[in-house]
């Protein structure tokens, strides 16, 4: 296989990864070949190893913004090391065996009814009304995975539900069951500890203890997934699901190694019954057991986490005890990851209605534009996605950049950024054939209202000795600035022409607003293109005041911009009876020339 040298460039985080990530694969790989465990028996000229990057997304609900963190982080670590001529599997593990928690708000098709299945794998939950998949965890998996498509993820899927039901993980399960007394000696070392010598202060030592681990010391039986289950004969780390209700408020009652006979009773239906865990393939383990066994079952070498999975005594940390102690296994590299907010909104919960996805990002985003987003910033830096005005800022940024790139002139972590976000290891991702400014096609699809015939003609309009012949040359990006348009944009904030003029502020003005008027209108036709009409509307206060057209800002005296404001707030006025709106060129273009003529004859 073809090796490329690592990466030089200390500014790609990136490239950093999949430094440390092929070294790390490629240690464990030669530890395996030293004891024979790949099967080798220690002799050279093995296959180089397959690269395992991992994921995990729940099913719970609409899948957000920030959960496509977890994928996006591993996706270029992993693409990177394919260009680099490695095979790699990127594991996304669709946690759809977990249990139904809540009714989360916000969610159509849905109400308190649903309630009544809380308790049961996902996977048995009824999807929304109206889905045409046929469960819960199916609905909700749907729109992420078209998201996943559109945005080049190149991804192995792998479902919990099936892998627990078709007995994949019996070894590893039964292995816990035996050594379920180390396990619970590991997390113990996190649960809540007095110190002797402040007792009755209520002074902890440690990180207080969760629900789940009071479930397992209490032996409450109560249902968890975090920590683990308790039963009257201790701590165990598997929960059943109940043979009659499905549910997984069950608690074990007793369970012998040799035999592994297992007692559960259910405390939501009163059924109970003794099985073989050998052969029963209905519950699973516990996640702070869960996950380590995983790690270890699939080999994961790179896979990050949230915060909220990096503190002391969080899954993560627990998690690198287990693998080790209790399953012989590594810990992945796992970076923590920040949280994702949308313009200004605090901690993304999927728990809360009308959190964003990743489809609704890319209704109103070309895929290349939201890939930079997550390429750009190191994983335990923070951002924002903007569905605001922001995104034509975003856009402009977008549009600088490629300018950069196309010229040589960007810095190597933004050029590396940028391809990250317009190609993969497989090729190029579909892009725009001419892609006009954002802000651009925003206000045409503002003021046209998607009428296709108008905007081609304001769109040929923009460059005459370039024009656009089709509308199919800006798209996708004019589909999605429409969206955004009818999306995102408020009613009352959206740009309505005058129909007729406004006599009455015609007449109210003075010589000098007549005066600028006047030359606007006479230098329309000569100036009829989005740079034409930028430097008249610009140029026109600059001349009242006895001064060029083309005169620049360090020619001109402070008051110059203070007149321009006053005349741009009048054409707004004039043509749209509010004070801002789009900019003016763009604005001018889609209102025609002879409408404009008619709405600012003074």
């Amino acid at each position: 296989m073809p090796i490329v040298a690592q990466s030089t460039d200390t500014t790609d985080w990136v490239s950093r990864y999949a430094d440390e990530v092929i070294a790390e694969s490629e240690r464990r790989a030669a530890g395996a070949k030293q004891d024979g465990t790949d099967g080798t028996d220690g002799t050279e000229g093995a296959a180089a190893p397959v690269v395992v990057v991992a994921s995990g997304l729940s099913p719970s609900g609409p899948i957000h913004l920030g959960n496509l963190r977890e994928v996006m982080t591993p996706h270029l670590v992993a693409d990177e090391i394919r260009r680099r001529g490695y095979q790699v599997r990127h594991l996304i593990s669709w946690d759809d065996y977990d249990r139904y928690r809540k009714v989360p708000a916000g969610v159509p098709g849905i109400d308190e009814s649903w309630a009544e299945h809380i308790g049961k794998p996902l996977t048995s939950v009824p999807a929304p009304a109206g889905s045409a998949y046929p469960n819960w965890a199916e609905h909700f998996k749907a729109a992420m995975t078209a998201s996943l498509d559109e945005l080049g993820v190149e991804y192995d899927g792998i479902s919990q539900t099936e892998q627990y039901t078709s007995g994949a993980y019996r070894e590893q399960i039964l292995h816990a069951m035996k050594h379920r007394g180390d396990i619970d000696a590991i997390l113990d070392q996190y649960r809540t500890k007095k110190d002797p010598a402040k007792a009755g202060k209520g002074k902890q030592q440690q990180k207080p203890v969760d629900e789940a681990e009071l479930e397992a010391a209490e032996g409450s039986g109560a249902a968890s997934e975090d920590d683990g289950s308790g039963g009257t004969g201790g701590y165990y780390p598997y929960k059943p699901y109940c043979g009659q209700c499905e549910k997984d408020l069950t608690t074990v009652v007793s369970y012998d190694d040799e035999t592994t006979e297992l007692v559960y009773t259910c405390t939501a239906c009163g059924f109970g019954e003794t099985v073989l865990l050998s052969e029963f393939n209905r519950g699973k383990l516990v996640w702070k057991v869960d996950w380590p066994m995983r790690w270890a079952y699939e080999g994961v070498v790179f896979e990050p986490s949230g915060v909220d999975h990096s503190s002391p005594g969080s899954s993560f940390v627990v998690g690198g005890q287990i693998v080790r102690q209790i399953f012989d296994g590594v810990q992945p590299i796992g970076p923590m990851y920040a949280f994702v907010g949308i313009s200004g909104m605090a901690k993304m919960s999927s728990s809360k209605g009308g959190v964003p996805t990743p489809a609704d990002a890319l209704k109103i985003m070309e895929a290349p534009l939201l890939r930079w987003l997550y390429a750009r910033r190191k994983p335990n830096q923070s951002f924002k996605i903007a569905f605001d005005q922001e995104i034509q800022r975003l856009y402009d940024e977008w549009d600088k950049l490629e300018a950069k790139v196309a010229d040589g002139s960007a810095l190597p972590a933004d050029a590396a950024a940028h391809s990250r976000a317009v190609r993969t290891a497989a090729g190029e991702l579909p892009r725009t054939p001419r892609p006009l400014p954002y802000r651009t096609l925003a206000s045409v699809a503002d003021i046209t209202a998607g009428a296709e015939d108008q905007t081609l003609r304001i769109l040929r309009d923009l460059d005459p000795s370039d024009p656009i012949t089709s509308l199919d040359e800006t798209r996708p990006r004019l589909d999605r600035a429409e969206n955004w348009i009818t999306t995102q944009v408020p009613a009352e904030a959206r740009t309505i022409v005058r129909s007729e003029p406004d006599t009455e502020l015609l007449a109210s003005l003075d010589d000098a607003g007549r005066e600028s008027l006047r030359l606007l209108l006479e230098g329309l036709d000569s100036h009829w293109s989005l740079d034409g009409l930028t430097h008249l509307v610009y140029g026109v206060p600059k001349v009242q005041a006895g001064f060029s057209a083309d005169a620049t800002a360090k020619e001109l005296p402070a008051e110059i911009k203070v007149a321009q404001r006053s005349f741009f707030a009048l054409l707004y006025r004039l043509l749209v009876t509010r004070e801002t709106g789009p900019r003016l060129p763009t604005l001018l273009l889609a209102v025609g020339a002879d409408r404009v003529r008619k709405l600012l004859a003074a």
